[in-house]
């Protein structure tokens, strides 16, 4: 079966809390890593997530502790919607 990682970097404009995390995140940027492996047997290429792991802290803090951790990605999609629902793009 074939696996693929797909790493991004997401940006929160303000600090924000997954149910994963003691406590909340400050805003930064930071590394996700999404891996989907193939669904087989199809006529057409098709891909299924397994993992969704953020890396903290941001990736502009400089600190000696890493972590990733597992994360739901529709929990993950809401945070990010909410922040930018508090802070709009100017017109």
């Amino acid at each position: 079966m074939t696996t693929r990682i797909t790493e991004t970097r997401i940006t929160f404009t303000h600090p924000f809390s997954l149910s994963c995390f003691k406590q909340a995140q400050p805003a930064g940027t930071y590394l996700l890593v999404v891996e989907e492996e193939e669904l087989l047997g199809l006529s057409f290429s098709a891909y299924r997530k397994t993992a969704t792991t953020l890396h903290v802290p941001a990736l502009s803090v400089v600190s000696g502790s890493h972590a990733a951790y597992a994360v739901d990605a529709t929990e993950l999609e809401a945070a990010l919607a909410a922040d930018t629902r508090s802070h709009p793009d100017p017109v």
